[in-house]
């Protein structure tokens, strides 16, 4: 049985196998510097817990669309002798705030999530909406729910009948804004929070410190973004009547 301590020691076959990934995969990496060398025992490489660290945090950064030209410019920021305990750091902060995943679904269980039968016009405006996307040429059936808890604002908008050009402008008004708030809130958070820690010297004491308050800034934020979004709606409101 493979040791999770640590200072496990890994054959690339077992990083593999542990990572979720071929070992075509980890040589690619290794070859362009996303990964550290292994530890030689004679002529067998061997690999670690921060390895394991490193790829998790690969994956992390692919599946928020990051290419493989920015995953190296961030993992070229993070010292290569990063313990694990860093890396997983550095997940944290990157982790999506909100759980819900994107699913592939086909059109009969896309009607069956609607309580009805879904006309194209429907749903053209899911897609202008950003709550589907198309599939596969091949599947013209097939879509991509971006957001499994969208779906049901997605169709009670529908059901207002409003001009695709409008949603549209909305959907992109909607997407401007709150693009600009995320970048200057992280920009906040890493100006107060991250560099200070990084300045210090990363020290082992205040690890967790950050990842907790990285953690419990995601729902608060939230919050006061719908918040203040409501607040400014009803001064709108008010100056206009």
């Amino acid at each position: 049985m493979l040791r999770t301590a640590d200072d496990e020691e890994l054959t690339i076959d077992e990083l593999a196998s542990r990572s979720g990934v071929t070992v075509r995969t980890v040589r690619f990496y290794a070859s362009r510097g996303l990964l550290p060398p292994p530890r030689l025992r004679g002529r067998v490489g061997l690999y670690g817990a921060d390895h394991l660290a490193r790829l998790d945090l690969i994956r992390e950064l692919q599946n928020l669309g990051f290419t493989l030209t920015a995953i190296e410019r961030h993992l070229e920021r993070i010292p290569e002798d990063a313990p694990p305990e860093e890396l997983a750091l550095q997940r944290a902060l990157l982790a999506p705030w909100t759980s819900d995943q994107a699913e592939r679904i086909g059109r009969h269980e896309l009607d069956r999530r609607a309580g009805r039968t879904l006309n194209d016009q429907e749903i053209e405006q899911l897609l202008t909406l950003g709550v589907l996307e198309r599939g596969t040429e091949e599947d013209a059936e097939e879509f991509l729910l971006t957001n499994t808890s969208m779906l049901n604002v997605g169709l009670r908008i529908t059901e207002l009948e409003l001009p695709s050009d409008m949603l549209l402008r909305a959907k992109d008004i909607v997407e401007q804004h709150t693009a600009q708030m995320a970048g200057e809130l992280r920009e906040l958070f890493a100006a107060n929070v991250l560099r200070p820690y990084v300045e210090r010297g990363r020290p082992e004491a205040e690890r967790e410190r950050v990842r907790a308050t990285a953690d419990q800034l995601r729902p608060l934020t939230i919050q006061v973004l719908v918040n203040g979004f409501q607040r400014a709606v009803n001064e709108v409101i008010r100056n206009h009547t």
